[in-house]
Order: C-alpha cells, then sequence, then structure tokens
C-alpha cells in the first residue's frame, strides 16, 4: 500500500495513524476530520472542561507523528466512499484516493423530535459543545439532564458540582440501568440524591415549553413541570454512518466488520463506529469506551497492514469508567440485563467494593466502586465458571 486513508480524527483515528506509521507505513498517510481543531480527548468535556478546572488545549491529544508524516485534512466532512474507485469524497467535492482506508468516525448525539430550536437547549459531543454549555452554567440556570447514563449522570453531577439546582430525567428505573444494571444503578441513584440532585426516574420527556425562542421549563410525560432555563439533552448515540449510504460498505448499528475489524477489502474499521462478532461472546458488539478506541485502533491498523491472510481477530475484554463526584466506578467485561451482581470485597456503605457479575453459570463482569487496585485482582475472572 502507497495511500492509506483515516476518517475520523479523534482518539481512535488518531491512534491509528501512530500504530500505521510506528508499524512500518511509508506512504502517504491522510488523517480527515470534520472539527477544525487538533485532535482532542472527550471523557474530559463532561467533567474537567464542563466544571472549568481544564482549560480546553489540556485536552488535547499527544502529537506522536512529526510535521511531514502525516497529512491532515481538518475541518473537511467526508461525504462518500466508492470502494470500486477507491477514493474518498470530501465536502468540497476532492476526491481522496486510498489503498486502505480505515474507519473511525464514531458517534454523533441522538436527537429529540422537539425542542432543539430553542435557545438553552444543548447536546454534548464537541469541545465547543462543552465550552458553550460551560458559559451557560456560569450565570447559575436551573438545570434539567434529560438521560442517565455515562454522560448526562456526568454532567448533572458536574452542574450540581457547581452549586446549581439540577433535575436528571430517564425512562429507565435507575441511573446506568443500561450500564451496570438496576442494583448498582440504585446505588448510583442514592449517590446523587446525596448530592441534592432531583431524579424522574421512569418518566419520560413530552415536550419543552419556551418563551421568546428561550426554554423555560421540560414537561414530563405525567404531566410534572420542571422549570429550567438550560436543558441538556444525552438520551444516547449513533455511529456516524450517513456518509456511507450507498457505498456498498455494510453498515447497520454502525460498520459492520468481521472479527478483524476488516468492513471490505482494504477497509478497517475502530472505536464507537465499529461493530464486529466479538469471538469470545459469539455476536456482534459494538463498543462505546475511551479504552476501546484506543486498543481497537491499534488492532485495526495492524490488519489492515498485515491483509487477510495476516490479520488476527480482535477479541478485548472492555474496560470502562466514569466520575461522579467523588465516586469512580470502573468496569471490566459486561454488565448485561439480568446479570446477578455479587459484592465480593468491601461494602456499599463505606463507598468502596467490588461486584462480580454472574450470568449463566459465568463471571460476565467485574465492577469496581473507589477500589482499582482491588478490581485489578478479579479482571481474569471474567469469562471464567462461577
Amino acid at each position: 500500500m502507497d495511500r492509506i486513508v483515516v476518517v475520523g480524527a479523534s482518539a481512535a483515528g488518531l491512534t491509528a495513524a501512530d500504530t500505521l506509521r510506528r508499524d512500518g507505513f511509508t506512504g502517504t498517510l491522510t488523517l480527515v476530520g470534520d472539527e477544525p481543531r487538533p485532535p482532542y480527548d472527550r471523557p474530559p468535556l463532561s467533567k474537567q472542561v464542563l466544571a472549568g478546572d481544564w482549560e480546553p488545549e489540556r485536552t488535547a491529544l499527544p502529537a506522536r507523528l512529526q510535521a511531514g508524516e502525516l497529512r491532515l485534512e481538518l475541518g473537511r466532512r467526508a461525504t462518500g466512499v466508492d470502494p470500486a474507485a477507491r477514493t474518498v469524497t470530501l465536502d468540497g467535492g476532492e476526491r481522496l484516493p486510498y489503498d486502505g482506508l480505515l474507519i473511525a468516525t464514531g458517534l454523533r448525539p441522538r436527537r429529540l423530535p422537539f425542542g432543539h430550536d430553542l435557545a438553552g437547549v444543548h447536546m454534548l459531543r464537541t469541545l465547543d459543545d462543552a465550552l458553550t454549555l460551560r458559559t451557560q452554567l456560569l450565570a447559575g440556570p436551573r438545570v434539567v439532564v434529560i438521560g442517565a447514563g455515562f454522560l448526562g449522570s456526568e454532567i448533572a453531577a458536574t452542574a450540581r458540582g457547581l452549586g446549581l439546582d439540577v433535575v436528571l430525567v430517564d425512562i429507565a428505573p435507575t441511573p446506568l440501568a443500561g450500564q451496570v444494571g438496576i442494583e448498582m444503578g440504585e446505588l448510583v441513584a442514592g449517590l446523587h440524591r446525596e448530592h441534592g440532585v432531583r431524579l424522574h426516574l421512569g418518566r419520560g420527556v413530552a415536550r419543552f415549553a419556551g418563551e421568546n425562542g428561550r426554554v423555560r421549563a421540560v414537561v414530563l410525560d405525567d404531566g410534572t413541570r420542571l422549570d429550567a432555563e438550560a436543558v441538556v439533552v444525552a438520551i444516547g448515540s449513533v455511529p456516524a454512518v450517513d456518509w456511507l449510504a450507498g457505498s456498498g460498505i455494510p453498515v447497520g448499528d454502525g460498520v459492520l466488520c468481521d472479527h478483524t475489524c476488516r468492513a471490505a477489502p482494504g477497509v478497517y474499521a475502530a472505536g464507537d463506529v465499529a461493530n464486529w462478532p466479538h469471538p469470545a461472546l459469539g455476536r456482534r458488539v459494538r463498543l462505546e469506551q475511551r479504552t476501546n478506541a484506543t486498543q481497537q485502533a491499534i488492532a485495526a491498523a495492524r490488519n489492515l497492514l498485515a491483509g487477510p491472510a495476516g490479520a488476527v481477530p480482535y477479541a478485548p475484554v472492555p474496560f470502562g469508567w466514569t466520575d461522579q463526584y467523588d465516586a469512580r466506578i470502573q468496569i471490566h467485561g459486561w454488565c448485561p440485563a439480568g446479570a446477578r451482581a455479587e459484592i465480593v470485597e468491601g461494602d456499599p456503605r463505606t463507598g468502596k467494593f467490588v461486584a462480580l457479575y454472574h450470568q449463566d453459570g459465568r463471571v460476565v463482569g467485574a465492577l469496581g466502586w473507589n477500589s482499582a487496585r482491588a478490581l485489578r485482582g478479579y479482571r481474569g475472572r471474567v469469562g471464567e465458571p462461577v
């Protein structure tokens, strides 16, 4: 291969580009990103940046590649791919030829069918989103966060840490229900209540009330009115694959790859956008985790260079975390619905413990609550019989 194009200039894309060079690729290497900013890290946006503890520059990802090793196309959006001609089309009409293509376009936030035209309604995906929301939070608004997954829960915790009046809304019965299950989610709910966040769980949003083009309240499906000057919609994300429509590259819930991250001849995917059959699970997965973005980018880049004959399966044990108030919650493996959580070390009443998740006679996940060192001792249990 003489020309490789990486589309997506966040953690996965930059890691892939770095790996390609470190592993010996000497041809033309192009990194395409739709934001004009140099690549930056996203996890701090809902915490350190939003709280004002970090300046934006601190989120910058390390630039390991030297000048001349990487052609940057920032502020440029990929609009299409022609796998037969092996070209990527940019928003200005320019076509980038490639011998190898690595897709790392990540996610875009899921929107509500209403209300996004009102001032004061926010979503948080980019650094600019975080800075815009931060500016409004400094004015001391009443805040409603819609969605209590990792992102929404972190935003609620950060806003409450700034001393704001905060309400957290989710249709699920607990925060993080889809990430840690109901039992551990109850503990997360308690954490938010202890810090003064009001929770409306098991409730959907019917509409926003506005005045003079600004949001004034969130109205729930039971008629409850929550007054607010700032509303954050954090109801999940969808893979950014719209630009691949009609290309022939298989898409669904992400870019549909094989077990080596290969989606088509010369085309691989990595990070939040990649959907592949996990060899240890026997089913397809797509992981929205910062650690996976790096690990899968390394694997996909190496498999791209190796070609189908030399590619190896990608079979990680997932790892993710969330920081809320004084709690760091870390997870190895999976915490699926229906799994039973068992406390194996520590005590939730002390704010430090480790839990194992059991399903179908096996350990499928391990969770640590302010117990990073203890959790490391249980990582190897994931996949073992109970």
